[in-house]
């Protein structure tokens, strides 16, 4: 039991993180129609921002605190990443209006590519380094109750909790602020919203601001626990399947899908993984989420986007 519930916990963590790019896919679809294969880019280049200025920033400023280095990294990769959002919507998206699906897709296709490479000339292309301090060493609890205890990863848990943390400040801004409700009521009807006053370029930059916000979040996590590489930015296809099983239209769904798809990975692995030669892990999520797509297209908690337009 004791493993079981190790085994579990491990899935919820990896799965919240899942979770937390999915966010960025069904936010920025949810206000503008807009299917984001950017969002990878994004986490790539928002971890970029935050691991070199939080080397470069010491040096040029005469100081030596980690602490204040990476706070100071991690607002000007934000101040970096709204700009980012300033410049897709007034270059890109303004210009893309009521065009069809495939033209907005190829256009985040060219965004992916553009970031990559303008990353890569502004940062470099070496694995960087972003250490905000979370433990590596793994926490031994429930001793007196199973067996040999349950091994949690303090990293893990923290970054799960920041993760979690992220979502609920979320939840608040959609439900308790005018913009988040604007937000929600492009979402539900562009026409609508226009047509009392909302001004769609502007939710559509604050949408994209708030994905960008996302993925530095993600990327700080995934930039501690794997280091800033180029390939950090397939993480995104980790939350390929989360945003299927989920649906584009359901931020609890994005959450909920993370969840599943993060405990239904590690259960697999360990449990059926062994008789089969293992490697489940690798595409349990894709078959789930093709699966998903046979029976429910507009994922378990997702509308059908037909009603949408």
């Amino acid at each position: 039991m004791g493993f079981f519930l190790e085994t579990l916990l491990g899935g919820l963590m990896t799965g919240m993180l899942y979770s937390l790019v999915a966010l960025g896919f069904v936010l920025i679809f949810k206000a503008s129609g807009v299917f984001n294969f950017a969002q990878g880019a994004m986490v790539l280049f928002a971890a970029l921002a935050m691991a070199r200025f939080a080397e470069w920033l010491p040096k040029w400023l005469g100081f030596e605190s980690a602490i204040l280095a990476n706070l100071l990294a991690f607002l000007v990769a934000g101040a970096i990443m709204f700009v980012v959002a300033w410049l897709v919507e007034r270059l890109v998206l303004r210009h893309l209006v009521n065009q069809e699906g495939a033209t907005l897709l190829m256009a985040t296709l060219g965004i992916t590519y553009f970031l990559d490479g303008f990353g890569q000339t502004l940062f470099g292309s070496d694995i960087y380094k972003i250490d905000v301090g979370m433990p590596k060493d793994p926490w031994l609890a429930f001793e007196s109750t199973f067996q040999g205890g349950i091994l949690i990863s303090k990293e893990d848990l923290i970054a799960a909790a920041i993760a979690a943390a992220l979502v609920a400040l979320l939840t608040l801004f959609f439900q308790k602020t005018g913009t988040g409700r604007a937000l929600r009521a492009v979402a539900d009807d562009h026409q609508a919203a226009q047509s009392i006053g909302i001004p769609l370029n502007r939710i559509w930059v604050i949408v994209w601001c708030v994905a960008g916000v996302v993925a530095l979040v993600a990327g700080m996590i995934w930039g501690s626990k794997l280091g800033v590489q180029f390939s950090l930015s397939t993480v995104a296809l980790r939350a390929l399947p989360v945003v299927i099983l989920g649906g584009l239209t359901s931020v609890p769904g994005a959450i909920l899908g993370g969840l599943i798809i993060g405990v239904g990975e590690k259960l697999s692995e360990v449990y059926i993984g062994p008789m089969v030669g293992g490697g489940i892990e690798i595409w349990f999520a894709y078959m789930l989420a093709l699966v998903v797509l046979l029976f429910r297209p507009q994922g378990l908690f997702g509308e059908k986007i037909i009603d949408r337009v």
